[in-house]
């Protein structure tokens, strides 16, 4: 990585949490030490803890960071229509689009839940919690809608939830499939498994237009 200028807080801060996703992706966080955090961005050791006070401080604000943007970008992304077959296909298309962008990112806020303190461990599971309300309240507005077959709306979006986010662990792109194309087989996917009803479960909300899968 470049070095990157010192006098520039702002830039040398994101420089620091860019380079720790990374190193953290790569070789997980206890083995990853703020020496060699320093020295991927081209700063002192010292010079780290101006804006991290701990090793924790980074991570807790790196997951933190991770959730908040994944929930700001629901919020962007939620259609205004009350269709739940839409709303449901506008989330799972935000969630992946999210993930592959984020893949490094999301790998550290997976993983290393386990790193955190009792007090930041429960505020990033509130996050979560928060995120995934968004899910369950989809799928029980469908299926008292009579468009959805769900019998529990907790555990089928705790699965829709480890099948979209699990994109990450296979997909590369450039390779067979587009992201485009991926989407388009995880929103299939997504509708038999709540037992769509076949007129909602052919067409669905896709990049703010209708697509047929």
């Amino acid at each position: 990585m470049a070095r990157t200028t010192g006098s520039d807080g702002e830039k040398t801060e994101a420089a620091v949490r860019e380079a720790a996703v990374s190193l953290i992706a790569r070789l997980g966080y206890e083995a990853m030490s703020m020496r060699q955090l320093a020295a991927e961005v081209g700063v002192q050791a010292a010079a780290l803890y101006r804006y991290f006070p701990t090793k924790e401080d980074l991570l807790f604000t790196l997951m933190r960071e991770h959730m908040e943007g994944l929930i700001e970008a629901w919020a962007a992304a939620r259609p205004v229509v009350a269709d739940p077959a839409t709303r449901l296909a506008a989330y799972v298309e935000n969630h992946i689009a999210f993930h592959i962008e984020r893949r490094h990112s999301t790998h550290v806020s997976n993983m290393e839940l386990r790193s955190l303190s009792r007090d930041r461990l429960t505020q990033i599971l509130k996050l979560r919690t928060a995120y995934e309300k968004e899910l369950r309240a989809i799928l029980r507005d469908g299926a008292e809608a009579g468009v959805f077959d769900v019998e529990d709306t907790g555990l089928t979006a705790m699965a829709l939830i480890q099948m979209m986010t699990g994109v990450i662990v296979w997909f590369r792109p450039g390779e067979r499939l587009s992201i485009s194309e991926v989407t388009a087989t995880y929103l299939s996917m997504t509708m038999r498994l709540v037992g769509a009803k076949a007129h909602d479960a052919t067409t669905t909300y896709s990049a703010g237009e209708q697509t047929t899968l």
